[in-house]
């Protein structure tokens, strides 16, 4: 038996040999076929899986990571047409270069694996809002002067207040590193006993008044707000655009631990914010060479059909093409909870679980435009800014469809995103696109490229607005516009959603273990919840708690938490 491949006769005395015919130039799965097995597999890509499955590896477990795309990375994944590289999901960056406990939970991983990312550093971004545009910095005294020129002395006063109550308590949100947790009694050891005096101390830092405040910690930033009796529009309005932009929604949604870390980083003295050097990508590249170097395998072009049960318990997942590979401790699932839930069997979950899940509400999807221009041509200033916030109306709030656009321009810190002279943008509404108006829609119908015409045009003219009247969307070499249909379709995402909307106080994200033995899921559906930093963390929070505390104990020292 013979069969040809690349101009050569390759002679088959084996099954192994056809497989290995069958998977030339991918090593990954060769050896995934050959040792269809691994201690634990991972449904995902994303931040999330790539972080649990990295430090499994550095845990010295055998792990493989399995990602339907032909790319890794989730939404956070990038990818290049015509020399622009694109980012696809998130740029808004802080603490990828910080260290010790308070750091970034991605930059705790990151050093865990040994890796470094190269970022540039900046500390402004242009906004548009309808009391005038203006360049906002961050810091803790640049800002007031834009509040002063646009919201008047009274919104000073209470900034400065809000400041003043909550950046003491910054000690206390940030006393647990991400990486010392884990989702056993173990961490009564690896967290509790070994960060207490640290965080006694924070306590009695704080004093009494302080101390108090600390247990609002896990209640909703709202309360915070009111507590302290900030009444002035445009500071209410610019808290609700903050906690939008960390979390996807407003102030009496999140919680006060996930704000105060971020007024933490953005607004004490010395701060900045960070864009990595070769795009978002790099970070999920910095991911993948952790877990290679350490032993771990992942595997592209690898769609999970279904989570195998036997016995009660979650032992390998079932590949499109057929494929079984056995999990011997774990599967993992990067997937969102919802797409989880159609990766199991009818009845492998109880009742009520099951309808927990199908009646958590979900965040609306995304629309994004993609470009490509010639500065030059469009007659770009040399100064303009990476990021610009449009809202066009604070009355219909910062979640409202149509309202928030972002945009993102990472080739003026990092031009090797861009051939010369040229640069790449990223245009999006984050979790404000109704996926009901797309729903049954034929994306190669009329009536789709409408609405995508359409729905599109706000971030069109937010872009006319960026980047000056020299810009010209028809010069444009490259004009991608992105669905909550492609979101759904190439980051398999349930309704394109941003992830679960459950707001602090009214409910809280589940944790990591699903009620099926050696079944655990990370990600956007789980604890800590949605955004990069969070995703990080859970994916940690898994892996650490996949293995020995007296390994997990280790890890820490040698990081030096």
């Amino acid at each position: 038996m013979k069969a040809r491949m690349d101009s050569q006769q390759v002679r088959l005395d084996s099954l192994e040999d056809l497989l290995d015919v069958m998977v030339v130039g991918n090593p990954v799965m060769q050896r995934m076929l050959r040792e269809p097995e691994a201690d634990v597999v991972v449904i995902g890509s994303g931040i999330g899986g790539l972080c649990c499955g990295a430090l499994l590896a550095r845990y010295n477990q055998d792990v493989l990571v399995l990602e339907s795309h032909d790319l890794p990375g989730g939404a956070a994944h990038s990818f290049e047409i015509k020399g622009y590289k694109f980012d696809s999901g998130p740029s808004l960056f802080s603490g990828l270069q910080s260290r010790g406990p308070q750091a970034n939970p991605l930059a705790q991983v990151l050093d865990a694996l040994g890796e470094s990312l190269p970022c540039a550093k900046y500390d402004s971004w242009m906004v548009y809002l309808p009391e005038g545009d203006f360049l906002s910095r961050i810091g803790p005294t640049d800002f007031f002067k834009d509040l002063e020129k646009y919201a008047g002395t009274n919104a000073v006063q209470e900034w400065e207040k809000l400041l003043g109550a909550i950046l003491p308590l910054s000690s206390a949100a940030m006393a647990l590193p991400p990486l010392s947790i884990r989702g056993d009694l173990g961490v009564l050891s690896t967290a509790a006993a070994r960060y207490a005096p640290s965080l006694l101390k924070s306590f009695i830092k704080m004093g009494p008044q302080g101390a108090l405040g600390a247990t609002k910690l896990l209640r909703p930033f709202l309360e915070i707000v009111d507590s302290l009796e900030l009444k002035d529009p445009f500071i209410r309005n610019w808290i609700d655009l903050l906690a939008f932009l960390l979390a996807g929604v407003k102030s009496d949604g999140i919680l006060s631990a996930e704000m105060i870390y971020m007024f933490a980083e953005w607004y004490k003295p010395g701060c900045t914010l960070e864009y990595p050097i070769d795009g978002s990508g790099a970070v999920v590249e910095a991911l993948v060479r952790g877990l290679e170097k350490f032993g771990g395998r992942l595997s592209l072009k690898s769609h999970v059909e279904n989570i195998v049960i036997e016995n009660g318990k979650a032992v390998g997942v079932k590949l499109r093409n057929g494929q079984f590979v056995r999990a011997r401790k774990a599967v993992v699932s990067n997937a969102s909870m919802w797409d989880t839930l159609k990766l199991l069997p009818p009845g492998a979950l109880p009742d009520s679980y099951v309808s927990g899940v199908n009646t958590t509400p979900q965040c609306e999807s995304f629309m994004h435009l993609h470009l490509g221009f010639d500065a030059k041509e469009q007659g770009i200033a040399d100064d303009l800014e990476i990021h610009h916030i449009v809202v066009n109306d604070w009355d219909r709030g910062v979640d409202a469809d149509q309202n928030v656009v972002l945009i993102s321009v990472p080739s003026v810190l990092s031009p090797n995103l861009a051939p010369p002279g040229k640069h790449v943008l990223h245009a999006y509404m984050p979790g404000t696109e109704p996926f009901s108006l797309w729903e049954g829609l034929d994306r190669k119908s009329a009536e789709y490229k409408d609405l995508k015409s359409q729905r599109s045009e706000v971030m069109w003219k937010a872009v006319e607005r960026a980047l000056g009247p020299g810009f010209k969307r028809e010069k444009c070499e490259v004009s991608l516009v992105g669905t909550p249909l492609t979101h759904q379709r190439f980051l398999r995402r349930n309704r394109g959603t941003y992830g679960p909307a459950i707001e602090a106080g009214k409910g809280t994200f589940p944790g990591h273990s699903a009620p099926i033995p050696q079944l655990m899921c990370c990600g956007d559906s789980t604890f800590p919840g949605i955004g990069v930093p969070a995703v990080a963390a859970s994916g940690a929070i898994v892996a650490n708690s996949l293995v020995t505390v007296s390994k997990h104990s280790e890890l820490l020292d040698a990081i030096g938490l």
